[in-house]
């Protein structure tokens, strides 16, 4: 007996990075899940971000004091998603001065100094994450 695998299971292709990258041209906002990092539970919640080359660039609006950021120390792997198209990408937090200023130097061009300033209460950690090419 033959059994068509077609007929009883959907299989889904991966998305490409340059699909997902297209996705973020002209949007402030996308969703991020993590796990949780004492119940290891599943959360989302929506963040701004910077798109530059093959990179995202995130600012925790607590800085390091942000539950996602703290999230991401204990198990840098997360889901990015925006307009229905999702990539699994692993985080790079940071601490490091010159690179944070970098990050918040890129938000204030893109939302505005003002903007940051009144959203942002801590300013001390960034997180960057390289798409595949």
């Amino acid at each position: 007996m033959i059994i068509n695998l077609s007929e009883q299971f959907h299989f889904v292709e991966p998305m490409k990075s340059s699909n997902f990258q297209k996705a973020l041209v002209n949007k402030g906002e996308l969703q991020i899940t993590v796990k949780g990092r004492r119940t290891g539970k599943i959360f989302t919640t929506p963040v701004w971000f910077v798109h530059k080359e093959n990179k995202i660039f995130l600012l925790p609006v607590s800085g390091s004091g942000t539950n996602w950021y703290k999230n991401i120390l204990a198990d840098p792997g997360m889901t990015l998603t925006i307009s229905g198209k999702s990539f699994k990408v692993k985080a790079k937090p940071t601490n490091e001065k010159d690179r944070v200023k970098e990050t918040i130097d890129m938000f204030k061009a893109k939302y505005g100094a003002d903007q940051i300033k009144r959203w942002y209460t801590k300013l001390d950690v960034s997180v960057e994450i390289t798409l595949p090419t």
